[in-house]
């Protein structure tokens, strides 16, 4: 086998590795009211920049990433910190939520 297809291969395969472990990004959505003060990752409503503006807990207008199917339940997975129980009778949503939020 001359060099270039060997070359080829090898960066082929390489390529396959570096991706096989990768999760995909679009698996996560945004889950609104399911973070606690301050640990939103981004959009907490009116008068707030970003990541860990929100006020209050389970903020409804406060967004964390979730999993895809997950944030509609009573436990969501929140993307890089497991299952979150919510207080009883709360669930997460995929829209922003008018509960919750600061006075």
């Amino acid at each position: 086998m001359n060099s270039t297809k060997t070359l080829a291969i090898l960066g082929a395969v390489a390529a396959a590795a570096a991706t096989a472990g990768t999760p995909a990004f679009a698996a996560n959505v945004k889950c609104y009211g399911v973070s606690l003060a301050g640990e939103n990752d981004c959009a907490a409503g009116p008068g707030t920049t970003c990541a860990g503006t929100s006020t209050v807990d389970y903020q409804g207008n406060a967004w964390t990433l979730a999993e895809k199917g997950t944030c509609e339940s009573g436990m969501p997975t929140l993307a890089n910190k497991g299952s979150v129980d919510l207080p009883s009778g709360r669930r997460g949503s995929l829209e922003p939520l008018n509960r919750d939020l600061p006075s």
